[in-house]
């Protein structure tokens, strides 16, 4: 769906101008996103090279920026474009949401006293933060690219991977079917596994405004 609305969007200049931002809004996503992880899974003093919180706030600005732009078209006169206006909008919501998460994620690290280690649960948090990573590249490249193949393909997938890890870990931490991590421990994997979650979640957001209408975002086709 979105692949037809990115030729109208490449004809209207603020149209442009706001797809522009969201692939800029998506690269600063990347960045923030692999290094949040590292702040976590890899560091004891949650040291990045990077600043988390100006980055999310200059997300933030983009998100109201592509508002705007939206807006000021759709009332000088682009009524006919009320479908592609709305897809732009749910896809920057979900950009913007990303960034969040990934923020998110840089504050437990700050709040962690050291680096997360899952115990038992290592093997799959880390298959879940490989998967969680690919996908998001993925999304946005497909994004980026408007690869309508890809886009189903990285739909299929999300099904069988991030979200069943996820529940996995965190269901078998509040059950009490493990008790050898700390509470602290045990309070910030479920945390975590959550925030990675919702950032595939928001990813396949994205991947699916390519191949489903508005109605649609976020469901399979």
């Amino acid at each position: 769906m979105f692949k037809q609305i990115f030729e109208i969007f490449k004809s209207d200049s603020l149209y442009e101008q706001a797809l522009l931002e969201c692939h800029e809004m998506l690269e600063i996503d990347r960045e923030m996103f692999n290094e949040s992880i590292k702040s976590l899974r890899s560091s004891d003093t949650a040291e990045i090279p990077i600043d988390i919180y100006a980055m999310d706030k200059k997300i933030n600005e983009f998100e109201r920026d592509v508002r705007r732009k939206v807006m000021t078209h759709l009332a000088v006169g682009g009524k006919d474009d009320i479908g592609s206006g709305l897809i732009l909008v749910s896809v920057v919501i979900d950009i913007e949401r990303i960034g969040d998460y990934t923020k998110n994620i840089y504050d437990l690290a700050v709040q962690h006293p050291k680096k997360l280690s899952a115990g038992n649960f290592e093997k799959k948090l880390t298959d879940m933060e490989k998967a969680t990573v690919e996908f998001l590249n993925k999304a946005i490249d497909t994004f980026k690219s408007q690869d309508i193949d890809l886009a189903r393909k990285l739909m299929i997938d999300y099904k069988t991977d991030i979200s069943s890890a996820s529940n996995d870990i965190v269901n078998a931490i509040v059950s009490g079917a493990n008790d050898e991590l700390s509470p602290e421990v045990a309070g910030s994997l479920c945390l975590y596994a959550r925030y990675l979650k919702r950032i595939a979640a928001h990813s396949r957001n994205l991947v699916s405004s390519i191949v489903n209408p508005f109605e649609r975002i976020g469901y399979p086709e």
